[in-house]
């Protein structure tokens, strides 16, 4: 259950504020419909819900506010906008990512998968997908942790009538297993059909709170749809009958033949076209849309070409309708509108029409009296009875549930090709009942059913942000090609300085120029931590329903542990590959291994990981892959020389025997002798680059920590 009470915006400088004192409950068990045109305040109001933007008010899920539940994305499953997704990452790849930052086993991504319609592009990139194929995957991102509350914001946008039709068959779905369901629309058609209870804002603020029913018999207006061949005469005939009679009627030249005739009825239009001798193919009374301003032109959803409708009670929707506000002044004043023939609007395919996406399982869940139902057809409907409780199903397999329907006959054949090309699961759900209201499911397609749900949860386990990591950095192609540049600048520049001369053996090994401030793996480590946090920011997967990339201390110990990793191995392989290309050009000379490699093997190691680590804390402060990669510059270029200033001069103390009074201090034995790797620290410490890295990284940790408990006080 979702009770918001008081949501109001912060005031835009002298306009008044998107959302003023809006509260309002979506209960559990039913759809609830924010509705509004664009602009009315409805995105503004989820995120001021989620506490991703800035206001007063609150909002209690379950009782308890989002800040006060411990993993918010086990309680509410958001879809704002596009999935936030690195475009270069797979649809599978994405899933399972977010299911380790969840703690959610991993078969859940193919859980989901299948249930969205997703498991034939599970290896598509996300920057390949279409709107509608984008708006599964935001789905199944959604229902991946298992979610009681779902948020929805537009989540039919850009999807053909079918898949909108199948997407509110998963959400009843999940309203009927005991779920709670809030969605937002502007459309009235669409918010009367599908939902329970609608909420209607108008100007960011609330004007009616009604159940669904009440909505359609008080807020939507009726209408009678007509098709006829000579519809420029028709309206005309009708606009001049109406004028002579003085009555209020309204008429909409839809796109090609059709039209739309408010404040008429059947028995009117039809003597009417009797009269002049007008063709009429179809004469139908419908539900309109609730005026101008009401929202944005419904998707065709009911009345298509090829559906047949007789004139009676039926509530289809209808194409693209423009309604004139001389409509609504006739009616107030008692005169007749002196012009009632509205300007024509031809209907659109949606985008996901034109863009030949493949049909999703059909499952339209509407009441008798409002199902899109051609007359006289003859082909077979089958009413499922209302689901069980969601944890009824924990034992039963999926492919046995008792609730499962015998095979449906074959779709029609003006959808199998779309069929064919988009594979799905051939099995049908169980729909619960709308409160008060019959709810019927005409099943044309087979339509998976809702994931199962997750009866043990793992305990909170350290691996987990260990395992998000390291599916994010290994789920694109970003650190692989980032790391065979550094090789070849490597190599390249190694032999390169062997040619000129003049260049110690430990520098050739590591291709580090003395006119350079850093070395090439130490910039390539440097760069890969910034991508560690860059990333996150720039595609924030993790921020869907926390507003900002959440700065727990368990993420960045995962993010320095396989920074430092990816750190030492690159410099591993740089070293080794330096050597080898140095011993095939020039021979065994240049190859050889320095006296003091130890030392130096320590100094190399804590460069790269000092650079590493200073590109992951930069870019997880300032927010960006290229702040980053600027602080891991800006240690030598800047730090360094400041450092070396700071330690001019002769020093009147050293810090010689260190070890020793460690040892003696605390009464450590070290073993193996430790007091040289000790020793070897310290003097890396000491040198100008490793002092000025080490200030860096302190100073950069301490504002990464002042910052996180900046954003938990808010």
């Amino acid at each position: 259950m979702i009770q918001a009470f008081g949501l109001t915006s912060n005031p835009r400088k002298e306009l008044p504020p998107a959302v003023d004192d809006v509260s309002f409950e979506a209960r559990a068990g039913r759809v609830t419909a924010l509705l509004g045109a664009p602009g009315a305040g409805k995105t503004t109001a989820l995120r001021l819900m989620l506490e991703l933007q800035q206001g007063r008010g609150v909002t209690y899920f379950r009782g308890r506010p989002l800040h006060r539940i411990a993993h918010p994305s086990r309680e509410v499953g958001v879809l704002l906008g596009d999935v936030p997704g690195h475009p270069s990452r797979t649809v599978r790849g994405h899933l399972r990512m977010l299911c380790a930052a969840a703690g959610v086993p991993v078969r859940r991504a193919d859980e989901v998968l299948e249930v969205v319609g997703l498991v034939s592009l599970r290896e598509e990139r996300l920057g390949t997908l279409s709107r509608g194929m984008d708006r599964r995957l935001g789905l199944a991102c959604a229902l991946l942790s298992d979610p009681h509350t779902l948020v929805l914001d537009d989540a039919a946008d850009g999807l053909s009538a079918r898949e909108s039709r199948w997407l509110y068959g998963m959400l009843r779905a999940h309203a009927g297993q005991g779920g709670t369901v809030l969605i937002t629309t502007a459309d009235p058609k669409e918010a009367a059909r599908t939902a329970d209870r609608v909420v209607t804002l108008d100007e960011g603020r609330l004007v009616a709170d009604q159940e669904a029913d009440e909505f359609a018999r008080t807020r939507l207006r009726p209408r009678v749809a007509v098709r006829t061949p000579h519809a420029t005469r028709l309206a005309a005939l009708l606009a001049k009958e109406a004028r002579t009679r003085h009555r209020s009627v309204e008429v909409v030249r839809e796109g090609g033949n059709r039209l739309s005739v408010y404040g008429s009825t059947c028995a009117d239009v039809g003597e009417a076209a009797f009269r002049h001798g007008v063709l009429v193919h179809q004469l139908a009374d419908e539900i309109g849309d609730m005026g101008p301003g009401a929202g944005t032109a419904p998707r065709g959803d009911g009345l298509d070409a090829e559906t047949p409708l007789t004139c009676g009670d039926a509530s289809a929707g209808s194409g693209t309708t423009t309604v004139p506000g001389e409509s609504d002044a006739s009616e107030q004043t008692g005169t007749p509108s002196a012009d009632l023939l509205a300007t024509t609007v031809p209907r659109e395919a949606g985008p996901a029409e034109k863009a030949g996406i493949p049909s999703a399982p059909l499952a339209d869940i509407t009441p008798p009296d409002e199902a899109d139902i051609p007359h006289g057809s003859s082909s077979p409907a089958r009413e499922l009875t209302a689901a069980g409780p969601r944890q009824g199903s924990d034992d039963v397999p999926r492919s046995e549930s008792p609730s499962r329907s015998r095979p449906l006959p074959d779709p029609p054949s003006a959808h199998s090709a779309q069929d064919a090309s988009h594979p799905a699961t051939s099995e049908a759900t169980s729909t619960p009942a709308r409160g008060s209201r019959p709810s019927t499911v005409t099943t044309l397609d087979a339509l998976s059913e809702l994931p199962p749900p997750i009866s043990v949860r793992p305990a909170p386990s350290p691996l987990r942000p260990l395992r998000y990591e390291l599916r994010r950095a290994a789920g694109v192609g970003t650190g692989f090609l980032t790391g065979a540049a550094v090789l070849v600048v490597s190599a390249l520049t190694a032999v390169l300085l062997a040619r000129i001369g003049h260049t110690p053996q430990y520098r050739l090994l590591a291709a580090w120029p003395q006119e350079l401030p850093l070395p090439p793996a130490a910039l390539g480590a440097g760069l890969l931590g910034a991508f560690a946090f860059g990333d996150e920011f720039r595609h924030p997967a993790l921020a869907a329903d926390r507003g900002t990339v959440p700065r727990r201390l368990g993420l960045l110990t995962a993010k320095l542990v396989v920074s430092a990793a990816t750190a030492l191995l690159l410099a591993f392989l740089t070293v080794g590959c330096d050597a080898e290309v140095l011993y095939l050009v020039y021979g065994r000379e240049l190859a050889r291994v320095p006296s003091e490699w130890l030392s130096l093997s320590a100094s190399w190691m804590g460069l790269v990981v000092g650079c590493a680590w200073a590109g992951v804390l930069a870019a997880g402060i300032f927010r960006s892959t290229t702040a980053g990669l600027a602080a891991v510059v800006a240690v030598p270029v800047v730090v360094v020389p400041l450092v070396q200033k700071a330690l001019e001069g002769p020093a009147v103390r050293t810090a010689a025997g260190f070890p020793l009074r460690l040892r003696e201090t605390f009464l450590l034995q070290w073993p193996f002798g430790g007091e040289r790797y000790l020793s070897a620290v310290a003097r890396v410490i000491a040198q100008p680059v490793g002092g000025a890295l080490t200030l860096s990284l302190m100073a950069l940790l301490c504002a990464y920590l002042l910052t996180g408990l900046r954003s938990r006080v808010r």
